[in-house]
């Protein structure tokens, strides 16, 4: 496991190979930043209750894309964790313990108050139940990928109906409802995209068959929901295969636009995208603290005020453009995120608070 990933990653386009220790590759930290800038976005719409239907849409989109691009992100994340040849038993131990540390993170956050839809736990029992599949040869992750997809829906369907579960001990019934039940985001829906963050590791970030590839699933999946959802031939239900049709659309969409600016070659085009990027790689590297702290904050605001009637665009300048310029003021001067730095302590992980 990781040698064909080693040889791919080799291959891949000036900019996007395997950097040396201590450095970071660019599209991981471009994907998670715009993960965390489209829950931001997601979750401060309730400060403006009256908009454009148009407006309402493209928060919609940022809401739904949100989830599946950090699932496809922790596993782009877990598979360079394998491709460095650690030791097997204390990498798993390790991941297990990130993995309790966001899931009892993100209970916790439950109890704020807040009118978030909590999604930390299950991005830990997600990587508690990927990380482990990573170590299979790569056909092998993605015949599970595949099929996982495949049977999600009727997989779904049948918990649904597992009445055992509504009566089971608290633990039994948490982890159930993160697999398979919540309302939101269940840890089936978002395994296929974790496999799949692994899987573009090892191909590697670079312009050939496969993105071009990616590039044209991309619209298809997104107006097979499309036509499926506005004609109403097939209702789209949270975790059906159109609601995850349009999943697959907008991440890939993402992710082969990041990939193209990442490869772009030196010139006037690639210092524009550079650019781009800064804010994006600032928010992505201190994403956790940025979601505690903007959770936080809804949560004072919803348990003093409630959920606004009128429009307080206070409110989402706060969350949105603030909580970018606190994430990139944060890894400009200082580096790592005080929650990052935690949960490296805690993992056996440690990083140094500040930047070198």
């Amino acid at each position: 496991m990781g040698r064909e990933a080693d040889v791919d990653m080799k291959r891949a386009a000036p900019g996007v190979s395997i950097p040396p220790a201590g450095a970071r590759l660019v599209v991981p930290d471009v994907l998670r930043g715009i993960a965390i800038v489209a829950m931001l976005i997601a979750h401060a719409a309730p400060f403006v209750p009256s908009r454009p239907g148009a407006v309402s849409f493209v928060t919609s989109m940022f809401s739904e894309m949100a989830s599946p691009l950090f699932a496809l992100v922790m596993g782009l994340s877990a598979q360079l964790v394998w491709n460095r040849r650690p030791r097997v038993g204390v990498t798993l131990l390790q991941q297990t313990l990130r993995g309790l540390f966001l899931i009892a993170l993100g209970v916790w956050m439950s109890t704020w108050g807040s009118w978030v839809a909590v999604i930390l736990a299950y991005l830990g029992a997600l990587i508690i139940i990927g990380a482990p599949i990573l170590l299979a040869r790569t056909p092998v992750v993605i015949a599970i990928a595949a099929v996982v997809l495949l049977v999600s829906q009727p997989l779904l369907a049948a918990a649904r109906g597992w009445i055992w579960i509504y009566t089971a001990p608290e633990p039994v019934r948490e982890v159930m409802y993160w697999i398979f039940l919540g309302p939101q985001y269940r840890v089936v829906n978002l395994l296929p995209f974790f496999l799949l963050g692994a899987l573009l590791v090892r191909h590697g970030f670079r312009r050939d068959a496969l993105l071009w590839t990616l590039a044209g699933i991309a619209p298809i999946a997104f107006l097979t929901w499309g036509v499926t959802a506005f004609t109403d031939l097939v209702p789209t239900q949270s975790g059906n295969y159109t609601d995850t049709a349009r999943d697959i659309g907008l991440v890939l969409a993402v992710y082969v636009v990041v990939v193209l600016a990442a490869t772009t070659r030196p010139g006037r085009a690639r210092r524009f995208w550079d650019a781009i990027f800064v804010p994006l790689r600032a928010c992505g590297q201190v994403a956790l603290s940025l979601y505690v702290l903007h959770v936080g904050l809804i949560a004072l605001w919803n348990n003093a005020y409630g959920l606004p009637v009128a429009n307080a665009y206070l409110g989402w300048f706060v969350i949105v453009p603030g909580m970018m310029l606190v994430g990139w003021l944060w890894w400009r001067f200082i580096g790592t995120g005080p929650v990052e730095w935690v949960m490296g302590w805690i993992t056996g992980r440690p990083k140094r608070i500040r930047r070198g």
